[in-house]
């Protein structure tokens, strides 16, 4: 697979064993190049790897903070791949791609196999991935790190954030779970309940 404007690279597979438990056309990727980053942190792709965890698809899969145990939706045997620059996952569920919205914990199908998934992205990266506010943070001379992941407050589900969000880069791991207390909280919340936000240092 040709993949354009790689921006990090994984290092070597030190994690043989996750490999077997994965698709084949997903291994054979990770066999190519141990997991990614496209366009300064519009995609991010979890590699074979034990560290860093930030990077690590077991981790992600099977750690402390799996998906499956940060969200109800989300199924231990969905694959948490891939994230964009918010903190939106990319589950493979049945060999099909899923989104996962990290905010409000809904799974949404996109009917694509991954190879079909990395065309999209080659397509259009921007409207595929929601880029919008990466290069927002971008043209106001941010830069994404690996490791990181864009913060927007107010949420971009709150109503409010239609004012415009202010957006910073933060440590992903505390970002992924931010976003799961977060989603935890809103669960039962009914659309258009105000709520409140308090801020903690």
């Amino acid at each position: 697979m040709h993949l354009d404007n790689v921006t990090f690279t994984g290092s070597r597979i030190d994690d043989e064993e996750l490999l077997v438990r994965l698709p084949s056309n997903l291994a054979g990727l990770l066999r190519q190049v141990n997991g990614f980053i496209q366009f300064h942190g519009g995609l991010h792709v979890r590699g074979a790897c034990r560290e860093p965890t930030w990077h690590s698809l077991r981790d992600a899969w099977d750690g402390k903070f799996a998906f499956h145990r940060l969200y109800s939706a989300v199924r231990s045997d969905d694959i948490p791949f891939a994230e964009d620059c918010m903190g939106d996952q990319f589950l493979l569920r049945d060999r099909r791609i899923c989104t996962l919205c990290a905010e409000t914990g809904e799974i949404e199908s996109l009917g694509l196999g991954l190879r079909e998934f990395f065309d999209a992205v080659a397509e259009d990266p921007v409207e595929f991935l929601s880029m919008h506010p990466l290069l927002q943070y971008q043209q106001d001379g941010g830069n994404l790190q690996p490791g990181q992941l864009l913060s927007g407050f107010p949420p971009f589900c709150i109503k409010e954030s239609e004012n415009g969000v202010a957006l910073r880069a933060v440590d992903a791991e505390d970002r992924r779970r931010f976003l799961a207390s977060l989603a935890n909280k809103l669960r039962d919340v009914p659309d258009g309940e105000k709520v409140d936000f308090r801020i903690v240092d």
